[in-house]
């Protein structure tokens, strides 16, 4: 099950195309869209102010969630927010990118198709436009991403709509076996979902 917890009489909310990871937390004012993925262990707590999930998002394994009072912390349609991020009081706009371990500060606005490197520290209030690859610490943009650059994140993307069916479909808790079998199969994603070449 879900650790999904009321706070103040106000309940997260998940779609039921969504897949949360059992060991996800979800508190108070936290809305979950259709076809999201939320990864183990990742915390969303909104118990100061709403937690907003759109369509297609992804929120990765130990990802933070937060913002301030009255005011809502947003991934919009098919963001992709990678391993152990931080976002607190900002919004990450459509099919923008957040990478490994970078922390998205309040009422920063990562822009339409970019993408903000892994361990990049965005400001408070930084405005970041479309299309841009942003990096550093603090984070500065350095240069507006190629078409190939938005593609791939695209592709990224579909691959973790994929996930969300695979885990609601074939995903259970089991115990490990104790050693490895002799034709051990790997994970069969299907042809279209090999990383494509640059």
């Amino acid at each position: 099950m879900v650790k999904v917890y009321e706070i103040n009489g106000v309940t997260p909310v998940v779609h039921p195309s969504a897949y949360v990871h059992p060991s996800a937390v979800l508190i108070g004012d936290v809305i979950v869209g259709p076809r999201c993925y939320i990864g183990p262990l990742a915390a969303l707590r909104g118990d100061f102010g709403r937690l907003i999930l759109e369509e297609g998002a992804n929120l990765q394994d130990t990802c933070v969630m937060h913002g301030f009072p009255e005011d809502d912390t947003v991934v919009e349609v098919d963001g992709h927010i990678g391993h152990g991020a931080v976002l607190h009081g900002c919004r990450v706009k459509r099919n923008a990118m957040v990478g490994m371990n970078a922390v998205v500060m309040d009422k920063a606005v990562v822009g339409e198709d970019s993408i903000v490197a892994a361990m990049s520290f965005v400001k408070a209030g930084m405005i970041i436009p479309p299309r841009s690859m942003v990096m550093g610490m603090p984070a500065k943009v350095v240069r507006e991403l190629l078409d190939k650059e938005i593609a791939w994140k695209k592709f990224g993307t579909k691959q973790y709509h994929d996930l969300n069916v695979r885990s609601m479909q074939t995903m259970r808790e089991v115990d490990s076996k104790d050693e490895v079998e002799p034709d051990r199969k790997r994970i069969d994603f299907g042809p279209d979902m090999h990383t494509p070449k640059q």
